[in-house]
Parts: structure tokens; sequence; C-alpha cells
């Protein structure tokens, strides 16, 4: 066969899998129809970044569907509105999924993100070697263990390491391990040995030596597998970002500092815990992450050493770790353009945010019949009057997070309350996407994005905190007054 058509043919192969699903989630409800239920994954476990997998709409009859291409067994999130539930998904299953009746108004109460609540989510007609059971039985099985076996595990009783053995061996022996080694391709024979393990390092002042050696040491770096990745995670936080006694922190902020990504990575292998290039490398973007949320570290050095990581590093799965470090820290530092969106105002018209570009928006994310949102919309109604007048291009919008669209309409125009409000209302429009976007998780949000149409902090102060007394705004006008008064004063010179 020549050449062009062997290519030819891989293609075609490759572009018709491109289409297959082998996980399909078949679902029914009680009230959620018109709701969106998402499927979501973590890109990896070092960034956390998830990744939508798929979505639907709950039709009239409360059932939808949900499909993808899974290579291995992974963790999958379905998540409707605020609430979401994990579990195991494995390659080629057909899962049938029922959400029960449930009170999805109860966010408007309470704050979910503090107190959580999961997606009430019952699956049916599995079998028995279905994976999450097998992971259920491992979970209650360790736990009757030690809690029928606590004293021995208890610091302040001289926890023995004994009994810590004695549950490894049990767990062999009811799970139906055997003795065959970790290598095996068995995600559920992974899962128990590396959850034991890091129960091990938690409880015991174990040997991360022994455990590496054991568990990471001259293995392949599972990427994809969640278990294993906590472990190395586990084992390697804080042991570079923190200094070693080869490595002391000095040198170690110094070589960020100036970006030295060559010599940093390299100097880590004096560590005999870090002579493997993939982990190493690994390990560093771990450190990084770490480095970057402390103050004795450069910031701007920490983001130029994962920047070089994304553009040079050999390993894929690296540059792909490195890339979604950089998105969270530009949310981090508020560098990233904000989503756009568009929105319905009071009367119902649509408004972009688009429509807004070339002026400071002073975005609020409120309820009206939350407290602490009307108690800052009275702060912010206060200024409002002073700061139209005399900065132009700045603009005020709230947007109402109530569920009802009425409850908003009402709050303008039948209290006296919304009736000081006078700027641009807007309403959610049950966008919970543009809310995880804009890391809404409790009210008031308050959100300044300047004119260019990018977040000025990361964190924006509320009205209450004095913030619009020594807003970004003021000092932008002051420069510019100053650069006309000194443009003025050379021109009578020149004259």
């Amino acid at each position: 066969m020549k050449k062009g058509v062997t290519i030819a043919l891989l293609l075609l192969a490759v572009l018709n899998g491109m289409g297959q699903s082998n996980l399909t989630i078949f679902g029914t409800s009680e009230n959620a129809a018109g709701k969106r239920i998402e499927l979501r994954c973590y890109d990896d476990m070092l960034s956390r970044a998830e990744v939508l997998l798929d979505e639907a709409v709950v039709d009239s009859t409360g059932a939808f569907r949900l499909e993808n291409y899974l290579k291995y067994p992974r963790l999958v999130f379905l998540q409707v509105e605020n609430y979401s539930q994990s579990f195991y998904a494995e390659p080629g299953r057909r899962y049938e999924v029922y959400l029960p009746e449930f009170d999805w108004a109860q966010d408007e109460t309470l704050n979910v993100f503090l107190d959580q609540t999961a997606l009430p989510v019952e699956f049916l007609n599995l079998p028995e070697d279905e994976l999450n059971l097998k992971i259920k039985r491992f979970d209650e099985l360790v736990d009757s263990f030690i809690d029928s076996n606590r004293v021995h595990f208890d610091y302040k009783f001289h926890p023995d390491r004994r009994w810590f053995d004695s549950l490894e061996l049990l767990v062999k022996r009811e799970c139906g391990l055997g003795a065959a080694a970790v290598e095996g391709p068995d995600f559920f024979r992974r899962y128990c040995e590396y959850t034991l393990a890091e129960m091990r390092m938690a409880m015991f002042p174990a040997s991360r030596r022994k455990l590496i050696g054991r568990y990471i040491k001259d293995q392949t770096v599972l990427y994809h597998d969640e278990g294993y990745m906590r472990l190395l995670l586990a084992l390697y936080e804080g042991s570079v970002s923190m200094g070693t006694r080869r490595l002391p922190l000095a040198r170690l902020t110094a070589w960020v500092a100036s970006a030295d990504l060559d010599r940093y990575i390299d100097s880590l292998g004096v560590e005999p815990l870090l002579r493997d290039e993939q982990v190493r490398e690994l390990a560093a973007l771990q450190a990084l992450k770490e480095s970057y949320y402390d103050p004795r570290y450069d910031r701007a050095g920490v983001r130029r050493m994962v920047t070089l990581i994304s553009q040079r590093s050999k390993f894929a799965e690296h540059r792909r770790i490195a890339e979604r470090l950089l998105e969270g820290f530009n949310r981090m530092e508020g560098e990233q353009e904000v989503p756009s969106f568009v929105l319905p105002d009071a009367e119902h018209g649509l408004v972009s945010l688009d429509s807004l570009r070339g002026k400071w928006v002073y975005l609020s994310f409120v309820r009206v019949g939350d407290p602490n949102s009307l108690r800052e919309l009275e702060t912010l109604a206060h200024y409002r009057d002073s700061v139209y007048a005399h900065y132009p291009d700045v603009e005020f919008v709230s947007i109402s997070c109530d569920r009802e669209f009425q409850k908003m309409y009402h709050f303008l125009n039948n209290s006296r309350r919304g009736a000081k409000c006078r700027w641009l209302w807007l309403h959610f429009d049950g966008n919970y996407r543009l809310l995880e976007h804009y890391e809404v998780v409790s009210y008031p949000t308050f959100v300044l994005i300047d004119p260019e149409g990018r977040l000025r902090y990361n964190v924006t102060p509320a009205p209450g905190t004095g913030f619009l007394m020594h807003a970004p705004w003021m000092k932008e006008a002051e420069k510019e007054a100053d650069s006309w008064g000194e443009g003025l004063n050379n021109w009578r010179k020149n004259e």
C-alpha cells in the first residue's frame, strides 16, 4: 500500500473516532426540567482547572443524556446550578441516574458554598463490580476498622504502626487485591494502594523516602490517575518551596527572582527524592505554585518561571499544567479580560457588557432581599450623584442574582430603597456559569472593570469600606490633570 493512502486511511480513522463516545449517562429527574446539567472533570490535579465534558438541558419530562469519550477511569462531576456530585466514570459504562425532588432555591436562604449541599444523584442498576461500589466498600471497610481500633490510631495513646499494617492486610484480603504489584492496570487496586499510602503518611510520621521509593521511583507518572497524583502532590508538598538543607530558601528565592529556570530545576536534582527528571520538573511546578502564594518569593519571577516551563518543557503534560497555572495566576491578579455577557435590564431589554467598553464599570452582584446587599446599595446610592457628576467615564452596574426577575422589578419600582438606586440594573437570568466565572460565592460581590475591559483587582472593595472616596478612576483623572497642567506650563515657557 502506498504511503499517501496509508496516511489518508489513518486520518479517516481518527476523524471517525472523534465523534464516538464510550461513556453515556441517561438521567431522569423530578423537578429539574428546563435546568442545564453539566458533566465536568479536572484537567489536572495540580491546577485543579475544570473542563466541561458535555452539557444538556433537562427536557419537559425530566430526562437528559450526557456523553463523552474516556480513555481511562476518571473522577467526574455532575453539576446543576450551584450543586454538584462527583463519581468515578469508567470507559464503556452506561449509567442510569435519578435526581429526586430537590429544593433548588435553598441557596437564597443559605450560602451553599460555605454550607455545602451536594447534588442528590441516585445510580440505578449498577453491577456488583462497578468501580464506585467497590470504592464504597473499601471506604466502609477502612472506616469501620479505624473506628473499632481508634485507640491504636490516636496520638494521645502512642499509635502503633502494626495496626496500620493489619489494616493493609485486611484490605488486600477483603477487597480481592491479592499480592499483585501496584504497577498493574487495575484502577481500583491503585486507588486502594495510594489511598492507604496517603493515610499512612498523614496518620504516622512515615518516611517520605520509603513511600516515594515504593510508589513513585522508577514508575510511570500517571497524570490521569487522581489517586496517584493526589499521593505524589502530598509527598512533595512543601518539600521544595520551603527550602531544604541542600537548597536554602534564600538561594531558591534568588533563582526565582531572576527567573533562572535551568539552575532552579537542575539544582533540585541534588535531592535524592528528585533525581528523576520528569518527577523533578513536576515537583518544580508544584513548588512554583506554592511559591506564588508565599510573600517571600517574587510573584513576577514565579510567573516568568512557569511561563518558561509552558514554552520549553519536553513533557507535553507539564506544558499544559503550566498553562493552566498561568490562567489561575491571571485570575488572581485581575489581568485577564473579564467574560462578557448579555443580560436583560429592568425593562427586559438586552444589555451587553461590551457596550460599556471605555468606561470604568463598578459591577455589583446582589440580591434585593439580602440585608448585606441592601446596606451596600444604600452606600452606593449615597455616592452615585457625586461620582457621576465628576467622573462621566464611570458606570455603576448591579446584577440581581434573585431567581425571579420580578423581585428586581418590584424592588426598583415599588420600594423606597430601589427608587434611590438610579443606575443600570440587570438580571442574571439563570446564568450560573457567569457567576462562576466572576467567582461570586457570596452577596454582595463587587468587581471593578477598567476601560480596557480588564479586572482591576482580584477582590474589589465594597462601597462601605470607603472605596469610592479613593477609587482608581480618581487617580487616573488626577494624572490627566497633572499632565495637562505640565503641558500648559511648558507652552507658556516656550511663548
